[in-house]
Protein backbone atom coordinates (compact mmCIF):
# COMPACT_ATOMS: atom_id res chain seq x y z
CA UNK A 1 0.00 0.00 0.00
CA UNK A 2 2.80 2.43 0.89
CA UNK A 3 4.32 1.86 -2.54
CA UNK A 4 1.05 2.79 -4.27
CA UNK A 5 0.67 5.94 -2.13
CA UNK A 6 4.28 6.96 -2.87
CA UNK A 7 3.71 6.59 -6.61
CA UNK A 8 0.35 8.37 -6.44
CA UNK A 9 1.84 11.41 -4.69
CA UNK A 10 4.81 11.45 -7.07
CA UNK A 11 2.69 11.34 -10.22
CA UNK A 12 0.00 13.75 -8.99
CA UNK A 13 2.65 16.37 -8.16
CA UNK A 14 4.51 15.63 -11.40
CA UNK A 15 1.32 16.10 -13.43
CA UNK A 16 0.46 19.33 -11.61
CA UNK A 17 4.01 20.55 -12.14
CA UNK A 18 3.90 19.78 -15.87
CA UNK A 19 0.67 21.70 -16.49
CA UNK A 20 1.54 25.14 -17.82
CA UNK A 21 4.91 25.60 -16.08
CA UNK A 22 6.54 29.03 -16.10
CA UNK A 23 9.21 27.85 -18.54
CA UNK A 24 9.16 24.41 -20.20
CA UNK A 25 12.95 24.04 -20.60
CA UNK A 26 13.55 25.03 -16.98
CA UNK A 27 10.83 22.58 -15.95
CA UNK A 28 12.66 19.73 -17.68
CA UNK A 29 15.97 20.73 -16.13
CA UNK A 30 14.53 20.95 -12.62
CA UNK A 31 12.34 17.84 -12.79
CA UNK A 32 14.98 15.63 -14.46
CA UNK A 33 16.64 14.64 -11.14
CA UNK A 34 13.25 13.50 -9.78
CA UNK A 35 12.61 11.43 -12.90
CA UNK A 36 16.10 9.94 -12.72
CA UNK A 37 15.52 9.17 -9.04
CA UNK A 38 12.24 7.44 -9.87
CA UNK A 39 13.99 5.34 -12.51
CA UNK A 40 16.72 4.33 -10.05
CA UNK A 41 14.16 3.44 -7.38
CA UNK A 42 12.20 1.29 -9.82
CA UNK A 43 15.28 -0.54 -11.13
CA UNK A 44 16.76 -1.20 -7.67
CA UNK A 45 13.55 -1.82 -5.70
CA UNK A 46 13.82 -5.62 -5.68
CA UNK A 47 17.55 -6.11 -5.24
CA UNK A 48 18.31 -3.13 -2.96
CA UNK A 49 15.11 -1.85 -1.32
CA UNK A 50 15.49 1.20 0.90
CA UNK A 51 14.15 1.98 4.35
CA UNK A 52 10.73 3.63 4.59
CA UNK A 53 12.41 6.75 5.99
CA UNK A 54 14.57 7.09 2.92
CA UNK A 55 11.70 6.51 0.50
CA UNK A 56 9.74 9.25 2.29
CA UNK A 57 12.67 11.68 2.15
CA UNK A 58 13.25 10.98 -1.54
CA UNK A 59 9.58 11.70 -2.26
CA UNK A 60 9.76 14.98 -0.30
CA UNK A 61 12.86 15.99 -2.27
CA UNK A 62 11.11 15.13 -5.55
CA UNK A 63 8.17 17.34 -4.55
CA UNK A 64 10.58 20.22 -3.83
CA UNK A 65 12.13 19.74 -7.28
CA UNK A 66 8.78 19.56 -9.07
CA UNK A 67 7.42 22.68 -7.34
CA UNK A 68 10.61 24.52 -8.27
CA UNK A 69 10.30 23.26 -11.82
CA UNK A 70 6.71 24.46 -12.13
CA UNK A 71 7.32 28.03 -10.99
CA UNK A 72 11.13 28.26 -11.40
CA UNK A 73 12.98 28.57 -8.11
CA UNK A 74 13.01 32.37 -8.32
CA UNK A 75 9.22 32.65 -8.50
CA UNK A 76 7.71 30.09 -6.09
CA UNK A 77 4.96 31.97 -4.21
CA UNK A 78 5.50 32.70 -0.53
CA UNK A 79 9.29 32.58 -0.39
CA UNK A 80 10.22 36.18 -1.21
CA UNK A 81 11.48 38.43 1.57
CA UNK A 82 12.59 35.74 3.99
CA UNK A 83 15.30 36.82 6.44
CA UNK A 84 15.08 40.41 5.19
CA UNK A 85 16.13 39.40 1.69
CA UNK A 86 14.45 40.75 -1.42
CA UNK A 87 15.12 37.55 -3.36
CA UNK A 88 12.96 34.44 -3.48
CA UNK A 89 14.57 31.87 -1.18
CA UNK A 90 12.85 28.71 -2.38
CA UNK A 91 16.09 27.57 -4.03
CA UNK A 92 17.71 27.65 -0.59
CA UNK A 93 15.15 25.08 0.60
CA UNK A 94 16.07 22.97 -2.44
CA UNK A 95 19.77 23.15 -1.62
CA UNK A 96 19.13 22.30 2.04
CA UNK A 97 17.26 19.21 0.79
CA UNK A 98 20.19 18.53 -1.55
CA UNK A 99 22.25 17.86 1.57
CA UNK A 100 19.56 16.49 3.88
CA UNK A 101 18.19 13.69 1.69
CA UNK A 102 21.47 12.49 0.12
CA UNK A 103 22.94 12.30 3.64
CA UNK A 104 20.49 9.58 4.61
CA UNK A 105 20.90 7.90 1.21
CA UNK A 106 24.70 7.87 1.51
CA UNK A 107 24.44 6.76 5.13
CA UNK A 108 22.17 3.86 4.23
CA UNK A 109 24.35 2.65 1.38
CA UNK A 110 27.58 2.98 3.40
CA UNK A 111 26.11 1.11 6.38
CA UNK A 112 24.43 -1.66 4.41
CA UNK A 113 27.45 -2.23 2.17
CA UNK A 114 29.73 -2.01 5.23
CA UNK A 115 32.04 0.45 3.53
CA UNK A 116 33.07 2.45 6.60
CA UNK A 117 33.81 1.41 10.19
CA UNK A 118 32.93 3.71 13.06
CA UNK A 119 30.33 6.43 13.44
CA UNK A 120 32.81 9.32 13.07
CA UNK A 121 34.19 7.97 9.81
CA UNK A 122 30.65 7.36 8.64
CA UNK A 123 29.66 10.96 9.39
CA UNK A 124 32.77 12.29 7.63
CA UNK A 125 32.10 10.22 4.53
CA UNK A 126 28.41 11.10 4.44
CA UNK A 127 29.06 14.85 4.70
CA UNK A 128 31.86 14.58 2.12
CA UNK A 129 29.59 12.75 -0.33
CA UNK A 130 26.90 15.42 0.12
CA UNK A 131 29.36 18.27 -0.42
CA UNK A 132 30.79 16.56 -3.50
CA UNK A 133 27.28 16.08 -4.89
CA UNK A 134 26.41 19.71 -4.18
CA UNK A 135 29.59 20.96 -5.85
CA UNK A 136 28.93 18.72 -8.86
CA UNK A 137 25.38 20.10 -9.14
CA UNK A 138 26.78 23.65 -9.10
CA UNK A 139 29.11 22.63 -11.96
CA UNK A 140 26.11 21.27 -13.88
CA UNK A 141 24.30 24.59 -13.36
CA UNK A 142 27.36 26.43 -14.68
CA UNK A 143 27.63 24.15 -17.75
CA UNK A 144 23.93 24.58 -18.52
CA UNK A 145 24.32 28.34 -18.18
CA UNK A 146 27.29 28.34 -20.56
CA UNK A 147 25.45 26.23 -23.12
CA UNK A 148 22.12 28.03 -22.97
CA UNK A 149 23.30 31.61 -22.63
CA UNK A 150 20.91 34.15 -21.18
CA UNK A 151 18.06 31.67 -20.89
CA UNK A 152 19.87 30.02 -17.99
CA UNK A 153 18.87 32.61 -15.39
CA UNK A 154 15.65 30.76 -14.49
CA UNK A 155 17.57 27.51 -14.03
CA UNK A 156 20.43 29.08 -12.09
CA UNK A 157 18.11 31.08 -9.87
CA UNK A 158 20.92 33.38 -8.70
CA UNK A 159 18.64 36.43 -8.77
CA UNK A 160 21.69 38.69 -8.81
CA UNK A 161 23.15 37.22 -5.61
CA UNK A 162 26.92 36.98 -6.12
CA UNK A 163 27.38 34.38 -3.35
CA UNK A 164 24.62 32.10 -4.61
CA UNK A 165 26.88 29.14 -5.42
CA UNK A 166 28.70 29.31 -2.10
CA UNK A 167 25.48 29.69 -0.07
CA UNK A 168 23.93 26.78 -2.00
CA UNK A 169 26.81 24.52 -1.02
CA UNK A 170 26.75 25.81 2.56
CA UNK A 171 23.06 24.94 2.81
CA UNK A 172 23.74 21.45 1.48
CA UNK A 173 26.42 21.12 4.18
CA UNK A 174 23.97 22.31 6.85
CA UNK A 175 21.33 19.95 5.49
CA UNK A 176 23.64 16.93 5.63
CA UNK A 177 24.73 17.71 9.19
CA UNK A 178 21.11 18.33 10.24
CA UNK A 179 20.03 14.99 8.76
CA UNK A 180 22.77 13.13 10.62
CA UNK A 181 22.02 14.97 13.87
CA UNK A 182 18.26 14.48 13.78
CA UNK A 183 17.63 11.22 11.94
CA UNK A 184 20.57 8.87 12.62
CA UNK A 185 18.99 7.10 15.61
CA UNK A 186 15.64 6.67 13.86
CA UNK A 187 17.43 5.54 10.71
CA UNK A 188 19.46 3.00 12.73
CA UNK A 189 16.24 1.53 14.14
CA UNK A 190 14.78 1.21 10.66
CA UNK A 191 17.97 -0.38 9.39
CA UNK A 192 17.87 -2.94 12.24
CA UNK A 193 14.21 -3.75 11.55
CA UNK A 194 14.86 -3.72 7.83
CA UNK A 195 17.56 -6.37 7.81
Amino acid sequence: MAKALWLLVFFVVLLWSAINPHDRITWWLEVAPALIGLGLIITTYKRFPLTPLLYGLILAHCVVLMVGGHYTYAEVPGFTGWFGSERNNYDKIGHFFQGFVPAILAREILIRKQVVNGSRWLALFVVSVCLAFSAFYELIEWWVAELSGEGAEAFLGTQGYVWDTQSDMALALIGSIAALATLSSFHDRQLRNFS
